[in-house]
């Protein structure tokens, strides 16, 4: 093994680094490295009129449900007991299909009209959107687990449903 020698292209005097010469470790913070806390409040402090300081909002903008988990301050409502809310895992599973038909009725048009003249086959491009099933939301938190599902209505009610986890999901951190 060979001894470590100094850096011979360093600056300074004896191979030491001098003023604005790279230095090994840790240094000043820059952009793009963690900052430190500032210690200070802010300088400015939001008020409403008169000078009265404005509303901090708590942990959460009020409660909700989805089927029938409710949310309410910082625990998870369930049939089954409660739950932390913070550090909560939440699931959604889709099981539900939108399936597109010829409806009855325009079936009954189309023959009906089809013995007067050939107009009557127009009435088979009529097309209706039906959806079934419903949405699986699973929560886990506490060492507890919690299923529901929520029917589907509509082809964007997984949509809305996401929308309401997201917010359980941020409100969980």
């Amino acid at each position: 093994m060979s001894e470590q020698q100094p850096n011979p292209y360093a600056g300074g005097p004896g191979g030491q680094p001098g003023p604005g010469d790279y230095t090994w470790g840790p240094g000043e913070p820059s952009y793009g490295y963690p900052q430190p806390y500032p210690t200070a409040p802010p300088p400015y402090q939001p008020t409403m009129g008169a000078g009265l300081p404005a509303p901090v909002p708590g942990p959460m903008g009020g409660s909700f449900a989805l089927g029938d988990i409710t949310i309410a301050g910082d625990q998870i409502i369930t049939p089954s007991g409660t739950m932390p809310l913070r550090g909560a895992m939440w699931n959604a599973t889709d099981f539900s299909r939108t399936e597109e038909k010829i409806p009855t009725h325009a079936i009954v048009l189309a023959i009906v009209f089809a013995l007067f003249c050939l107009v009557g086959l127009l009435f088979l491009l009529m097309k209706e959107k039906v959806t079934t099933g419903y949405i699986q939301v699973t929560v886990t938190s506490g060492g507890r687990h919690h299923s529901t599902m929520i029917p589907a209505s509509d082809p964007y009610a997984m949509q809305w449903v996401m929308g309401q986890l997201n917010h359980a999901r941020s409100l969980s951190i």
